[in-house]
């Protein structure tokens, strides 16, 4: 019997682009150049395999030579291990009340993690030592869960940016207060571009304990890492990580998309690119009266306030999202594929239904 044949083919349009998310954009040509490399053949599996062994060097490069990287399927894979190898378990994060562990999670933190948040409004997705304050206290209240780590995220989910100065005020005020501090860097790679700073200069140079790599957002088919940046702050990593199934067992096809990003200017080239648009998107929004940009531009996103029909017509043309629907927000988001071309046409098509 002849074997069946498959029925693979392109179902979608290769040629559109939208506005929704930077998980939306596909894979970058050279990660996917890596995977084929990294294919056939026979490695170890678990992560002892040589592409593993590699991407520790290329994080060190990043980070300092005592950072370690342990790779994860996702995002909130990487967040939820990461918090539980700082916490006890009648311990508590605090972070913004915006952070993707507390809004974009699913309660994976708490559920999984077995960890309690204690949030904290914010003006600009950004948490300062006061604002850290407002929760920091009744360590020795058995009646409270306990604050033992800040979690900030760097470019924030609002698209702000922390100055390397900033986090170091955090990690200072966090430290002296016995608390660690997590940084999820999913979008670390736009907030380096935007800073013009190598990342290790608002991360372990500044105190930051440990962090949520990312890579998808940044050209990844799938994959980011947990790396830990201060060995004395965790605990367990490789069996957290295996308890909270996240470890892969071909972790040679994770490690080799992180190493291509990572071992020349990749991320930094797909991150530049993806805010040069936002910042080309934002210019043109300005021009558009009856339109308002919310926060600061300063990484791959667009925040913006219009009319509420007029986004409803928009979606149908260009997918994004409500941000706050009730007020009328969206959020534009920029990828590394996003052309320039992409971008004038949305512009014009926003002038368009303005003016309707």
């Amino acid at each position: 019997m002849n074997p069946p044949k498959t029925d693979a083919r392109r179902r979608h349009d290769p040629g559109y682009r939208g506005f929704a998310s930077d998980n939306y954009a596909g894979a970058h040509p050279e990660v996917l150049a890596a995977l084929a490399l990294a294919n056939g053949g026979h490695q170890v599996a678990y992560g002892e395999d040589v592409y593993t062994e590699n991407l520790q060097q290329v994080v060190r490069s990043h980070f300092g030579p005592t950072a370690e990287a342990f790779p994860v399927f996702n995002g909130t894979g990487a967040n939820v291990v990461a918090l539980q190898a700082v916490t006890d378990r009648w311990g508590a994060v605090i972070c913004a009340e915006s952070a993707h562990i507390n809004v974009d999670e699913c309660g994976a933190p708490e559920r999984v993690g077995g960890l309690k948040l204690l949030t904290v409004p914010t003006p600009d997705g950004k948490l300062t030592p006061e604002l850290i304050d407002r929760q920091a206290y009744g360590w020795d209240d058995e009646h409270r869960a306990m604050p033992q780590v800040v979690s900030i995220t760097q470019s924030t989910e609002l698209g702000t940016l922390y100055t390397p100065d900033e986090i170091r005020a955090i990690c200072e005020h966090a430290h002296a207060r016995g608390m660690k501090v997590h940084l999820d860097g999913s979008r670390i790679a736009n907030a380096a571009a935007s800073l013009d700073v190598p990342m290790r200069t608002f991360t372990n140079a500044v105190g930051v304990d440990l962090l949520s790599l990312g890579g998808t957002k940044n050209g990844a088919l799938f994959g980011e890492a947990v790396v830990v940046l201060n060995q004395d702050a965790v605990r367990r990593m490789k069996h957290l990580r295996k308890l909270s199934m996240q470890l892969a067992s071909k972790m040679r096809f994770v490690s080799v998309q992180l190493e291509a990003l990572l071992a020349k200017d990749l991320w930094l080239r797909n991150a530049r690119h993806g805010n040069e648009m936002a910042q080309r998107l934002a210019e043109g929004v300005r021009a558009v009266h009856g339109v308002e940009i919310r926060y600061p531009v300063q990484a791959n996103a667009v925040f913006a306030r219009l009319p509420h029909d007029v986004s409803e017509r928009l979606q149908q043309r260009f997918r994004f999202y409500f941000w706050d629907e009730a007020a009328g927000d969206v959020r534009w988001m920029c990828s590394f594929d996003t052309t320039e071309d992409d971008v004038d046409a949305f512009v014009a098509a926003l002038k368009e239904e303005m003016a309707r």
